[in-house]
Formats: structure tokens, C-alpha cells, sequence
């Protein structure tokens, strides 16, 4: 289906690389005005000089303050996509270090929560409907070995959407996340390569046989912060190939 973001203004976190890049440009080719946020200037800087209509922000979204004071000065928008997160399976869950299980949650969740309650804020005040998009994953819903911060942030930014889109459903806000199983990112091709990941074990219990790539993740992005999606919201909507739906590889 067609999407036409034609004045829209967007924010979208960990757009420097990967999926966060691939749904930037896929806003900006659909008309809309898009903020791209990174905590790397380099990668921001070659997402412009492909289009030039993206307005970069250099954030850590580690740092709460400072993110908030950045996103203050921002106009209201009608969406925002929180996808900047890490990956985290370094310790089996006995041995995981609280320092460790932090810097996972203060990443992938605390940030997405900040983010949102500036951005939901300025649209209430504005009276401005809209939707917000989390990119969480299918780690929220299944365990997968040393994954414990990893899972958990994850599980929590589902029960975040559910949270904001119950309280911000009565002002024209919607929220939604997408649930994916491991997506074809530059981050998981160099893990393949580096022998971290095996890209066999990944695929076994996908019904379709194979990774996902960026653009099929970017697709029901755009679909759930579109008017395509106008009564979706408080929802979890899984992209996995079919892998939450089978529990075994082979039955003999």
C-alpha cells in the first residue's frame, strides 16, 4: 500500500544505521519531514548527504536531561518511532552483573519512555493527534539463551506501549510496537561474520527459512504511523517469519 506522509514531521531514534536509517529514508522519499537522532554524528552525516531534507540530532539518549532539553526545542510532531536500542547477551542470567542489566534497560527502555514523554507532551498541548511506533522485539516475548537484559527491556517496552497508548488513546495518540525476530541489520551480517552468531540457528525455527530483512520491518513501521492504522493502538505486532508460532525445529 501506498504511504503519503506529505507534511508529517517525525522523529526517529537510532537512525544512524540499520532499521532506524532504513525508516528515516522511507519517511523522507514519503514526503514527510523527519527528525533523525543518533549519538553518532558520522553516521548522521552520510544519512544527509543522501537527503538532504533530514535534519540530524546528535543525542545520547543515555542522558536523560540533556535529551529532553534537545527535544524541547523540537516543533510538536505527529509521530515518533523509538527504535534506538543495543543488543545485550554477554551473561547467562545467574552471572549478569547489575551494571550490566542497566546499561541494557537505561538503552533500550528508559530512553524510549523519555522520549515519549516529551513528544506525547508537546502533542497534547498542541491538541495534535498521531502515533508512536516501538521498536521492540520478539525477545520480549520469548527467552533466548543470555539474553536476560536484553529480554527484559524488551518486555517492558511492550508493556510501555500498552501504558502510553491506554493514556494518551483519549487525546488522538496512538502507540504501537513491532515485534521482530532477528532482522538482516549491518550489526548482525558482522556478527555472522565474526562467527558470534550462526545464522543456521536463527533460521531453524523460522517457518519462512530465513532472516528478515530491513525493509520488511520498515513496511509495518510506516503502516502502524500512517492513517492506514487509524484504530490500532495498545498493540504488538509481530514480524518473525513465523517463529513465535512453532516451538520445535523437527518432531523426529
Amino acid at each position: 500500500m501506498p504511504f503519503d506522509f506529505s507534511g508529517k514531521k517525525v522523529l526517529v531514534t537510532g537512525a544512524g544505521k540499520g532499521i532506524g536509517r532504513g525508516v528515516a529514508i522511507a519517511l523522507s522519499e514519503s514526503g514527510c519531514k523527519v527528525y533523525a537522532l543518533s549519538r553518532t554524528k558520522s553516521t548522521l552525516d552520510t544519512l544527509v548527504e543522501e537527503h538532504p531534507s533530514i535534519v540530524p540530532i546528535v543525542a545520547d539518549l543515555c542522558e536523560w536531561d540533556d535529551t529532553r532539553e534537545k527535544l524541547e526545542k523540537l516543533e510538536v510532531l505527529d509521530g515518533l518511532v523509538n527504535n534506538a536500542g543495543i543488543g545485550g547477551n554477554e551473561y547467562e542470567a545467574v552471572d549478569c552483573p547489575r551494571e550490566y542489566i542497566w546499561k541494557i534497560l537505561d538503552n533500550n527502555l528508559l530512553s524510549a519512555i523519555n522520549c515519549t514523554q516529551v513528544v506525547a507532551k508537546k502533542m497534547i498541548e498542541a491538541n495534535k493527534k498521531g502515533s508512536i511506533v516501538n521498536n521492540s522485539s520478539t525477545g520480549g516475548i520469548a527467552a533466548f539463551p543470555k539474553g536476560l537484559p536484553y529480554n527484559v527491556s524488551k518486555a517492558g517496552m511492550d508493556m510501555v506501549t500498552k501504558q502510553f497508548a491506554l493514556e494518551l488513546g483519549p487525546h488522538g495518540i496512538r502507540v504501537n510496537s513491532v515485534n521482530a525476530a532477528l532482522v538482516n541489520t549491518p550489526l548482525v551480517q558482522n556478527m555472522i561474520k565474526e562467527g558470534e552468531l550462526s545464522e543456521e540457528s536463527c533460521t531453524s525455527r523460522i517457518p519462512m527459512g530465513r532472516i528478515l530483512q530491513v525493509q520488511e520491518i520498515v513496511g509495518p513501521i510506516l503502516y502502524l504511523l500512517s492513517e492506514h492504522s487509524s484504530m490500532v493502538t495498545g498493540q504488538m505486532h509481530v514480524v518473525d517469519g513465523g517463529a513465535m508460532s512453532n516451538i520445535t525445529v523437527k518432531v523426529k
